[in-house]
């Protein structure tokens, strides 16, 4: 049985009977949507979500530069002036 990552959690069928109310009486709050009493997908606030996105991309971004910075004894030296 998968766990369930959230407080809050509805049925497939409560969430197509009133998915608005669903998401008012989350409060903000990501909502577990079961199926057969196992997880299938998360409801999530469109700020939370834009919120994780922009880790994510913050994550693959710090994964770059240390890449990046591995790579640093390989760079020519250039001077923005000269180009």
């Amino acid at each position: 049985m998968k766990a369930v990552l959230s407080s809050l959690s509805a049925s497939i069928s409560e969430l197509k009977r009133n998915p608005s109310a669903l998401i008012e009486q989350a409060d903000g709050e990501p909502v577990a949507i079961l199926n057969h009493n196992t997880p299938t997908a998360y409801l999530v606030p469109a700020e939370r979500f834009e919120e994780i996105m922009e880790q994510i991309d913050d994550h693959q971004l710090a994964l770059l530069i240390r890449e990046r910075e591995a790579e640093r004894e390989q760079a020519i030296p250039v001077n923005p002036d000269e180009l």
